[in-house]
């Protein structure tokens, strides 16, 4: 196993091709949205950058590991390949890179609780997928309360402003709240973003952005992305009139099924969704050694 800070553009596509395998293999997809978009970084000046584990068989890479500079993780190993110990490998390092890494378990299989168990990793959070069947669910119809206006995200125009709210909006959150102008750019290079599937709601009289509703499109489905409402406006029920106005526009692009990604304690929030017509179609699990209490919302 090799450890370093940058992958070549080789390595790059070869982990794409070892996780693509795995998620056929599977049914999840084994690495997160940041971290693929992380993997040809190059390293900060500031030492904030992820450490790279590579298994490499016969001059092929069949294993990765992503260690984020928070200490999250995730491992994966080619569906070929596996049963050869290079999973745990794999999850070794990262525990030598860091002894309290927390290391994602997407789908929660039997295979990743076992090897987490054997290493004496306890689940420290819970992620839940839920989904919604949009012919038997249709989004209520939204009313944008008097004083505010709904229009489409522009860029060029709104990235501070939107980065601002998501900042308060998450401040608690591990991942989400951390989102700097290079990670919305990043997402603004992809192939699925489109501003008009970025709703805004903002204060009529200041011009103050005041909730957002990012919608996801892709491989045919459809995305709650981020549903954000800053906390000087919360209590106006702009939150369900986002939602609502972020699954209408997925709707009117003909999308057959909406997934979303929720904290398995937040009850409010699953108690919202739920009424909506999601429910729970998947589980990531976190896992960490005993160092670690559950991470807050």
């Amino acid at each position: 196993m090799q450890q370093s800070t940058a992958l070549s553009p080789a390595q790059v596509d070869a982990v794409h091709a070892v996780a693509q395998a795995a998620a056929a293999a599977d049914g999840v997809a084994p690495l997160s949205e940041e971290t693929l978009l992380a993997l040809d970084r190059t390293p900060g000046g500031d030492g904030t950058t992820a450490t790279y584990l590579t298994v490499v068989t016969d001059g092929t890479l069949v294993g990765y590991g992503h260690v984020a500079p928070d200490g999250s993780s995730e491992i994966v190993v080619h569906p070929d390949s596996r049963r050869h110990g290079h999973g745990r490998a794999l999850l070794e390092g990262a525990l030598g890179v860091r002894s309290d890494v927390r290391v994602w378990a997407h789908g929660n299989l039997a295979p990743a609780r076992a090897l987490a168990a054997s290493l004496a990793l306890e689940p420290v959070r819970e992620l839940w997928r839920m989904s919604l069947d949009v012919e038997s669910h249709p989004a209520p119809e939204p009313v944008v309360p008097r004083g505010f206006r709904a229009r489409s995200f522009e860029p060029g125009r709104d990235e501070q402003a939107w980065l601002d709210v998501n900042s308060r909006a998450f401040a608690h959150h591990p991942e989400q709240g951390r989102m700097t102008l290079a990670d919305l750019r990043d997402r603004m290079d992809q192939p699925w973003f489109d501003p008009a599937g970025l709703i805004l709601v903002e204060d009529q009289k200041s011009g103050a952005l005041a909730a957002s509703h990012w919608t996801k499109i892709a491989d045919e489905g459809g995305e709650v992305y981020v549903v954000a409402v800053d906390p000087a406006y919360q209590g106006r029920g702009l939150g369900g009139v986002v939602t609502a106005l972020g699954l209408r526009h997925l709707a009117s692009r003909g999308v057959a099924r909406i997934d979303l990604y929720v904290e398995g304690d937040n009850a409010p929030a699953l108690a919202t969704y739920r009424r909506l017509g999601f429910e729970q179609s998947a589980l990531d699990v976190m896992y960490s050694r005993t160092v670690h209490e559950r991470l807050p919302r």
